[in-house]
């Protein structure tokens, strides 16, 4: 048995409709490699990372998010329900005044935006937000 490209594409079609049909979200183990990537396996607490998002963002392709950690060396962020959940990284230096950062984003749905930040003593922290995305302010 040979691979064809129309076997490659059925069996990508059926693994996308049977993460649909089940409600398990496909992108959900990327956003864990990527955490697990950033802080090489350490545990997460909670703690003085600020997330600054809109509660409902009427225009999914600009939403402003900002972000601070004092005491932070750097910071990223992902957007978990993205194709590609990986959005910034944040470094920071010892001479930097404002360990913050500020961007727009684009979100593909309502989704959970998470902030990871790694702290000068090594620990992580991570804070998070639901931003519900709508279309033309009309629910979605």
């Amino acid at each position: 048995m040979s691979l064809t490209r129309r076997k490659l594409m059925v069996a990508g079609s059926s693994l996308l409709a049977l993460s649909a049909i089940s409600g398990t979200p496909l992108f959900a183990s990327i956003v864990d490699d990527h955490i697990n990537a950033f802080t090489g396996g350490a545990d997460l607490a909670s703690g003085s990372i600020m997330l600054d998002t809109p509660e409902i963002a009427e225009n999914g392709n600009t939403v402003p998010i900002e972000v601070s950690a004092p005491g932070a060396t750097s910071i990223m962020l992902l957007a978990a329900g993205n194709p590609v959940p990986a959005v910034a990284t944040f470094n920071f230096g010892p001479l930097s005044g404002a360990r913050s950062g500020s961007t727009r984003i684009r979100l593909a749905k309502s989704q959970d935006v998470i902030a990871i930040a790694k702290m000068n003593d090594g620990s992580y922290e991570m804070a998070s937000a639901m931003v519900k995305v709508t279309i033309g302010g009309c629910g979605g």
